[in-house]
């Protein structure tokens, strides 16, 4: 998996000037939040502050800057019908050139960002967790697809860490605080085994498990059987994805189990 700093790296390698633009004040209703940044080149452009004719406006003066040899410069910009924007709201935009020393922080705190991203854990390279992986792989999250198949983890063309496990359990335990688990293997047990383990874990921010209301208390059965807190099960999602959209096509339910597992995470 290609990390942001890795991206951001060979994005300031290649383009040279570089300006960045940094929402420094947001008011009301805007496109994105105070600190939100982008970089802008010449000819490319790495990042977004979002709202269309606000980010084309910015573009163009940041690239307006470079020609001009200033360094920096401020925008105020009110989100109104003048500039075919209806937010409301009101933005004031810092932009400047990057010397080396402003380079070196952004990579810096793009490796920060990225090895502060929640993990979240795919139990199972089938059709489901294949689709759920090259969902997540889009979101500002570390995937991890387990398998105990080598083949099924081969097949998998998501860009996110694989790793092969005979025993995938055991990785539950190694799992930062405030982890993602989403299990859908080909094996009931498994599954059951893999659940327990992650509701040991109480800073667990997901537990997810694919399958029906009959194999959930299957679960919640055999959990208490095995000396587990029955308490423990309310925190379970199972069936994973919700019940509003019945189509059970893997895309489709991998987009709904990522909505769920964003919303945990980032909660």
């Amino acid at each position: 998996m290609v990390s942001r700093a890795t991206r951001l790296s060979q994005f300031l390698a290649a383009n040279n000037p570089v300006t960045r633009i940094t929402v420094d004040e947001a008011l009301g209703s805007t496109p994105r939040e105070t600190g939100t940044w982008m970089l802008v080149s010449e000819a490319g452009l790495f990042g977004t502050i979002g709202g269309g004719q606000l980010e084309l406006m910015a573009i163009n003066t940041a690239r307006n800057l470079l020609k001009s040899g200033e360094k920096d410069m401020v925008m105020d910009v009110p989100l109104g019908p003048e500039i075919g924007q209806c937010c409301g709201g009101r933005v004031k935009l810092g932009i400047d050139l990057l010397d080396r020393q402003a380079i070196d922080d952004l990579i810096a705190g793009a490796r920060k960002d990225d090895a502060a991203l929640p993990q979240v854990y795919i139990f199972g390279a089938g059709h489901v967790g294949k689709a759920l992986a090259e969902a997540l792989s889009l979101l500002p999250v570390r995937p991890i697809l387990v398998e105990t198949r080598q083949e099924e983890l081969d097949s998998s063309a998501a860009d996110v860490e694989k790793r092969l496990a005979a025993m995938p359990e055991s990785l539950v335990d190694e799992a930062a605080p405030g982890s993602a688990f989403v299990v859908l293997t080909h094996d009931h047990a498994l599954d059951f085994m893999i659940v327990q383990r992650a509701l040991a874990r109480k800073d667990a921010s997901y537990v997810g498990m694919i399958g029906s209301k009959t194999k959930r208390a299957t679960f919640v059965s055999w959990h208490q059987k095995e000396g587990g807190n029955r308490a423990d099960c309310d925190r379970l999602l199972c069936p994973i994805g919700g019940n509003a959209v019945r189509d059970k096509r893997p895309p489709v339910i991998a987009a709904l189990v990522a909505a769920e597992v964003m919303a945990a995470v980032l909660a």
